[in-house]
């Protein structure tokens, strides 16, 4: 068994789509990032790259190929799995949190749970997502952005 962690943070901005866990949610701002900035796919995705020991997930996919420009982070989780699929592991399970003000989340957890499950060929029972207020304190408390927090499990 092999365990990682991925964390992300990005601020909101008004002209942007909100996607998380590859689901379009209603809100007057989206993330900024060079992709999507699904906030909640690229903590996975860095969860489960450092479970393989595989670095980051700006080491696969930088900020500064064009190729990545406003692609949807499941994307980008579909070649992390593929890249563990090569070494010979499976997600046996992921947990997350995600840190914000607005807006609510937990009407959309089954969808996103689906989505990502769908991606990762896993079923959706191996995938948690949970949502959490920072009451008020720091940048996120100031709703000027979202964080995500996930833990990925593998074995071979």
């Amino acid at each position: 068994m092999r365990v990682g962690i991925g964390v992300d943070f990005h601020k909101f901005a008004k002209g942007r789509k909100l996607i998380l866990g590859g689901v379009e949610i209603k809100h007057d701002k989206g993330l900024i990032g060079h992709s999507d900035a699904d906030v909640l796919t690229h903590a996975i995705c860095d969860a489960l790259l450092g479970a393989a020991g595989l670095g980051d997930i700006g080491k696969h996919f930088p900020d500064t190929d064009e190729r990545f420009k406003d692609i949807s982070s499941l994307k980008l989780l579909e070649q992390v799995y593929l890249m563990l699929k090569a070494k010979g592991y499976r997600v046996h399970n992921i947990d997350t949190v995600i840190v914000a003000e607005a807006p609510k989340l937990a009407p959309y957890f089954s969808e996103m749970i689906e989505k990502l499950a769908a991606v990762l060929e896993i079923s959706a029972e191996k995938i948690n997502i949970k949502a959490t207020m920072s009451e008020g304190m720091g940048a996120i408390g100031r709703k000027e952005g979202i964080a995500a927090f996930a833990i990925a499990s593998l074995s071979e």
